[in-house]
């Protein structure tokens, strides 16, 4: 395959995606600020990537709400700094998204497929539906949207919902966790291989270029997937579920965001798990 960069290098999915192939060039925060446009184009004209993965945002949905600027700095026009240069060097962008660009209710009665219309709620899902609509200006881009991310081993964050909640449940701490949120969290390496799939594919012409939905099968609460992970770990733990309203985030939240993995998977590509054998795998390493 041709060079690959990959930028947030040092998050969860960049990291775990230069240790999947082997001819990626890992680009941290340090290395590529997305906010200085004129470092952009110095490195990328350097690079001269085939093709790009923007795997670097800001992630911090409730700091969002009260440091928009911030927020938007990196998640918009860090990604217009991108495809701009990206434009000029024929360069693919691949643009990683989220669920959040969606607000379903509890009602609804299918998950969303790539063409639902997005209805982002909060900064962060704003932003992040904006640089979608700056991926999709180049002829070659990808977008692929996924789900509540969570590592393990040398590419764990302490922060990941996974991580948080076991170390928690060890200390013998009482969990308030929310029960109306309905999603699917998803393990990174599976996504990663998902999405060098469809870069190599998209390459070779074997998939169309556009947006995809890429996450581990099934839906589920943030309450039920901590129980079941809690169960798989052979950790006791004292789970209350709660709902949204009691939680009291700064960031709205969707009640419904699963997604639908139909396209992904008629495009052949390796199978993406339940989110329940997400977690297994997860702790078998």
């Amino acid at each position: 395959m041709s060079k690959i960069a990959v930028t947030g290098a040092g998050g969860q999915l960049g990291r775990e995606l230069c240790r999947q192939h082997r001819s990626v060039v890992g680009l941290s925060r340090e290395a590529l600020p997305l906010t200085d446009a004129g470092a952009v184009r110095r490195r990328l004209e350097t690079l001269r990537p085939r093709v790009l993965i923007n795997a670097a945002a800001f992630t911090q949905v409730d700091a969002a709400e009260s440091d928009p600027v911030a927020c938007r700095a990196v998640n918009v026009r860090g990604v217009r700094h991108l495809a701009e240069v990206c434009r000029d060097i024929d360069c693919a962008l691949v643009q990683i998204s989220t669920d959040y660009v969606f607000a379903g209710s509890t009602s609804r009665g299918r998950p969303f497929r790539e063409d639902d219309p997005p209805a982002p709620q909060g900064v962060y899902a704003t932003t992040k539906f904006e640089a979608e609509r700056i991926a999709a200006e180049l002829p070659s881009h990808l977008i692929v949207r996924t789900c509540g991310l969570y590592a393990s081993g040398d590419h764990a964050e302490a922060g990941n919902f996974v991580n948080t909640i076991l170390r928690l449940a060890r200390d013998g701490r009482h969990l308030r966790i929310v029960n109306d949120q309905m999603c699917t969290p998803s393990f990174v390496p599976h996504v990663a291989e998902a999405v060098l799939f469809l870069v190599d594919a998209a390459i070779g012409g074997n998939a169309p270029w556009g947006t995809y939905h890429v996450a581990n099968s099934g839906e589920t609460t943030w309450y039920q997937f901590a129980k079941e992970l809690c169960r798989q770990a052979a950790v006791e733990a004292t789970l209350e579920p709660i709902s949204s309203e009691a939680y009291g985030a700064a960031a709205p939240r969707p009640a419904y965001s699963v997604l639908d993995t139909t396209k992904y998977r008629e495009a052949g590509g390796p199978e993406l798990p339940s989110w329940q054998q997400g977690l297994a795998d997860r702790l078998s390493v």
